[in-house]
């Protein structure tokens, strides 16, 4: 018997809030185990940009965890996981990543994943990127984090925006190793 893959979903405060939902989502299609953590200013962007309540985006999920929340399992190593992604990832939760700043438990799940070697994507959110931005991200990307922006292929022909997201959405799910039929592959001609 297989043993059903758990994954840790993090929604902070940068725009794209879609991309987060649509992740949860797809991950419950997939049969995936989620625990997730939403940021307080992921909040008001999902308010904001979306047509979700907190409340239905928490019950798509198996486990909420309260962002402040330092005791929940994702904060320990000992809790055995496949992976986390934050997305959308803001700059702040960026850096706080980048410089071992475990204030939270979305920035502490992460610091674990890296001591961990566990996979830790993060959707970066921000144009222009900053000198301290780029910094952030390579330093992360040296210690085996995926740092993969929301950056938008056309060789699928996009007809709406949910296209450009599930395009995403399906790279992630690859990234953790998850079947999925949202990503239109390349065909060489």
């Amino acid at each position: 018997m297989s043993q059903r893959k758990k994954i840790v979903l993090a929604i902070t405060g940068a725009t794209g809030a879609i991309y987060g939902v649509e992740l949860l989502k797809a991950l419950r299609n997939a049969g995936v185990e989620i625990h997730l953590m939403i940021s307080p200013w992921a909040e008001v962007t999902l308010a904001e940009e979306t047509d979700y309540s907190l409340q239905e985006v928490k019950q798509m999920a198996d486990h909420f965890h309260a962002a402040g929340d330092l005791a929940a399992g994702p904060a320990s190593g000992s809790f055995v996981h496949h992976g986390m992604v934050v997305a959308p990832c803001s700059m702040k939760t960026l850096a706080a990543i980048s410089h071992g700043l475990a204030d939270n438990l979305i920035s502490r799940s992460a610091d674990v994943c890296i001591k961990e070697k566990r996979p830790l994507i993060l959707l970066v959110r921000e144009t222009p990127l900053s000198a301290i931005h780029l910094e952030n991200m390579l330093r992360l990307a040296r210690l085996g984090v995926t740092i993969m922006p929301p950056v938008p292929s056309f060789y699928h022909r996009p007809v709406h925006i949910s296209d450009l997201i599930s395009q995403t959405t399906g790279r992630v799910l690859d990234m953790l190793g998850l079947e999925n039929m949202l990503v239109k592959r390349w065909q060489q001609t």
